[in-house]
């Protein structure tokens, strides 16, 4: 059975940051959306890689090497094993294409790791 979803209702439907949920699943990834405001935490994946396709707002990706801006409509690829820390100044809403496993906060966890991903 074909699945749609409606990206704008689905945001609509946060009202929190940095808890990502499951919107849908794609063989063994997850797609996940998420809102992000203020410095998340540095971290690292040591298997996964991650994919933030900014839907709204701009995402400044920190890394050790430099930052990354990321705006609306634009995308960002991970590697495993990149420490990175993102960082939204004003609100932004993210896409995240990742195992559905993966922990939000990667090797680090703290008050901002979500173990339990709900779906959406």
């Amino acid at each position: 059975m074909a699945t749609k979803i409606n990206i704008s209702s689905t945001f609509a439907q946060i009202h929190d940051y940095e808890h990502p949920r499951i919107a849908a699943l794609v063989n063994e990834c997850a797609v996940k959306f998420v809102k992000l405001k203020g410095d998340f935490v540095w971290h690292h994946h040591e298997e996964e890689d991650e994919l933030f396709l900014v839907v709204k707002g701009s995402l400044r990706m920190k890394l050790r090497d430099g930052d990354v801006t990321v705006h609306e409509g634009e995308m960002i690829l991970i590697p495993h094993g990149v420490e990175h820390c993102p960082v939204a100044d004003e609100e932004v809403h993210l896409i995240l294409f990742e195992r559905a496993s993966t922990v939000n906060t990667g090797n680090v966890i703290n008050e901002k790791t979500k173990i339990e991903i709900e779906t959406i």
